[in-house]
């Protein structure tokens, strides 16, 4: 069921996230950004019906993709045919998109700086690489939110323990690009609970010490 806060609903959606031979239960968070005519669905999550659902009859604009691990993208082109909505992925997320839909493409790029535009709410694309090449946020200035996909949590980055994945290049990307945005900015994670830039800009250095 979709928890709805005026121009952004969540549906959080249950699965598995499979790579390097493993598979892991995980719940992944869907973000529907948007007003009561168009919106954009941010990570296309393991149970296309329930987003279909939160959606209802509005117009989706777009499918966007932080990035292309399984349990992101699962739902993706089954949603697209759905609503007639292209596919949006940063192109360095190819080589693991491929691992799950080598039969089917992305329909449009993420692009640094990129600005998509939903309902009058204007998103930028911010690349943040290291989870993943090509790991992208999105950031709403006037919703005070960013969406970080699997980049920053409550609590750190983004897991760099995988395959096309490294630690330094997400501290760079957190450091960067995600802790110079304002304190009081909602961070809208992939997983897991919300929290904000000013409550996790602290504990970066906590971070590089760990090394995770």
């Amino acid at each position: 069921m979709a928890a709805q806060t005026g121009p952004i609903e969540h549906v959080v959606t249950s699965g598995t996230f499979n790579l390097d031979g493993g598979s892991f239960d995980v719940d992944n968070n869907v973000w529907i950004v948007g007003n009561d005519h168009e919106v954009i669905v941010i990570d296309a999550a393991h149970d296309a019906d329930a987003i279909t659902t939160a959606v209802g009859d509005r117009t989706v604009q777009a499918i966007v993709c932080t990035h292309a691990h399984d349990d992101h993208i699962n739902q993706a082109p089954t949603l697209a045919d759905r609503f007639g909505a292209p596919i949006l992925l940063n192109p360095a997320e190819q080589v693991l998109w491929d691992m799950t839909w080598p039969d089917r493409t992305p329909d449009r790029e993420l692009t640094d700086g990129q600005q998509l535009t939903v309902g009058g709410i204007d998103l930028r694309v911010l690349q943040t690489p290291g989870h993943s090449p090509g790991s992208s946020c999105l950031y709403a200035p006037e919703l005070r939110t960013v969406f970080t996909g699997d980049t920053l949590f409550q609590g750190g980055p983004g897991a760099t323990g995988r395959s096309y994945s490294d630690f330094d290049t997400i501290i760079d990307s957190i450091r960067g690009t995600l802790l110079t945005l304002p304190t009081d900015t909602l961070v809208r994670t992939g997983h897991g609970g919300s929290t904000k830039i000013g409550d996790e800009a602290p504990h970066l250095q906590e971070w590089i010490e760990r090394g995770h």
